[in-house]
């Protein structure tokens, strides 16, 4: 009884990883020119219902144009703001899942002024999820995926600049966060009733 209750939580609590990166590290571009970056979604061995994809960018170098939606998801939304676009992917059906890796959205940037510019994505707000009953976030998220783009000359050596944000425009959570209040209820429900019926086989 003891080995079971200690299992649950390796079980219940457990994510693979997945990930995201864009398909190219760095760029070069003349001022007014633009060039496309795509977004690669990665569901490594597990079946995904969507993802929530907040990408950062110093917005005094440069701007986004336009989100073109990919062929990953059947269903591909986005928010364009100043310094940050939103992009969010999802399947139609709740009962139907995605594996692999495939391209969720592709950006058209325009190069505004000289310098160098680092767009990333926001570890913090950025998801990835699990087709599981509490909606699992499985994103693997790494500082180390981002492009460095020269705009016209370049310009300081710095490549992390402080991105330029406007505040308060984008939705402060994905599409999807409110499904885990929902499932924890049915979690715990199914954890007491699991814990019972072995109580009862003893």
């Amino acid at each position: 009884m003891i080995f079971y209750i200690l299992l649950l939580p390796k079980v219940f609590c457990q994510a693979s990883a997945a990930s995201l990166k864009f398909d190219k590290t760095s760029a070069s571009i003349n001022v007014g020119e633009t060039f496309f970056l795509s977004v690669i979604i990665d569901a490594g061995s597990e079946e995904i219902s969507s993802t929530d994809i907040y990408i950062t960018y110093d917005a005094n170098l440069i701007e986004v144009q336009e989100v073109n939606n990919g062929n990953f998801f059947p269903t591909v939304t986005n928010d364009i703001n100043p310094g940050r676009v939103y992009i969010a992917g999802m399947v139609d059906d709740p009962a139907s899942s995605k594996t692999g890796s495939g391209t969720v959205a592709t950006i058209t940037f325009k190069g505004l002024k000289d310098g160098l510019v680092t767009i990333s994505f926001d570890c913090n707000n950025s998801k990835i999820v699990k087709s599981d009953i509490d909606a699992t976030n499985i994103l693997q998220c790494s500082s180390s995926d981002r492009v460095v783009v020269s705009v016209g000359s370049g310009g300081s050596s710095d490549i992390n600049p402080t991105p330029t944000i406007q505040e308060g425009t984008l939705p402060k959570s994905g599409v999807f966060d409110n499904l885990i209040n929902f499932a924890i209820p049915g979690v715990i429900l199914f954890l007491i009733g699991g814990g019972l019926k072995l109580f009862i086989l003893k």
